[in-house]
């Protein structure tokens, strides 16, 4: 037994412990607790796995998805995470994400670190069907949170229903019947008040 590679591991294990720390503009549905980024992933799994009959692409890697959406956050334990409605802070996000990328990922065993970088890496080029469908779900969750909340974080300043269709807007190619889903509930919430036109 390579007790090394076992100890880069349980390393790696505990330091992402830390994305309990993490918390997210979304609060939890029926609290005012800010929901944290392991909280957001679990959730986001567990859509993707209910969901997936949803993806335009009937023949997306279940698993690639489901790895992609436990590790795609796990650089906001370095980078923190930034609100997407926040164009200031979205300036730098993505040199910040990948220093953190690097440092966090490479605490694995060498193979290991870089599969996990190439997935993180492949989730935020949106490139693949699997990328995509995992993001149409990063963009759906928050959605059901604030329609569920009263439009929590869409209180924000700066925060409409048109930027809110733009970042929902992945799901249009890459999740038909949700994107229709999702139209239906930014109508709904701009009738309630929840949200701005």
């Amino acid at each position: 037994m390579d007790n090394q590679r076992l100890k880069k591991q349980i390393q790696f294990i505990v330091e992402i412990d830390k994305l309990k720390q993490v918390f997210r503009q979304n609060v939890v549905t029926g609290t005012c607790r800010n929901e944290n980024d392991a909280e957001h992933s679990w959730h986001m799994a567990v859509m993707a796995v209910l969901l997936s009959e949803y993806s335009a692409d009937k023949n997306i890697d279940m698993l690639k998805v489901l790895k992609m959406i436990l590790i795609h956050d796990l650089v906001e334990i370095d980078a923190g995470d930034t609100f997407c409605y926040d164009e200031k802070g979205c300036e730098n996000k993505a040199e910040r994400e990948k220093e953190a990328a690097e440092r966090i990922f490479n605490i694995l065993p060498q193979e290991q670190a870089q599969e996990i970088f190439e997935l993180w890496r492949e989730f935020e080029e949106l490139k693949t069907p699997e990328a995509r469908f995992a993001a149409c779900m990063d963009r759906l969750q928050p959605l059901l949170l604030n329609y569920n909340t009263n439009g929590h974080t869409w209180q924000k300043p700066g925060v409409t229903s048109e930027k809110v269709y733009k970042r929902n807007g992945l799901l249009e190619e890459n999740a038909p019947v949700l994107w229709e889903f999702a139209k239906e509930i930014i109508e709904d919430s701009i009738l309630k008040g929840y949200l701005r036109r």
